[in-house]
């Protein structure tokens, strides 16, 4: 039997969600000074939102409630994907760049869906 969970941070999907917003932050540090606040800033926006939704949602202690801000943090990755391509396609992002970040969005993104699958039983 596995353990009881008590800190959203024991969680390996928050964890895997602070991993994201520092391989987000590593990728934009190179972008154009002018994109500061700019594109470089909604994809850290958007990336910071996905721990942060989980992290929230699990302080509810309401399995309604931590599926909802789990639906928030899905939507975050979407957007977050979606800045992704956008900066591959202007150039901001290398090909191999685009396809590694892309391969982590998608390992979170399946991580959440399988978790409001449980959390909505």
């Amino acid at each position: 039997m596995g353990e009881k969970i008590n800190s959203y941070k024991q969680l390996k999907i928050w964890q895997a969600g602070i991993e994201l917003v520092k391989n987000v932050y590593e990728l934009t540090k190179n972008f154009p000074r002018e994109e500061a606040y700019g594109l470089s800033s909604q994809l850290r926006r958007a990336s910071v939102s996905v721990p942060s939704n989980i992290a929230e949602g699990f302080k509810r202690n309401h399995n309604k409630e931590f599926a909802q801000f789990l639906h928030v943090a899905i939507g975050s990755v979407a957007e977050l994907e979606t800045q992704v391509i956008i900066a591959h396609e202007i150039g901001f992002i290398k090909k191999s760049d685009l396809e590694n970040i892309t391969e982590k969005i998608d390992h979170i993104s399946r991580m959440i869906s399988s978790l409001l699958k449980k959390v909505a039983k």
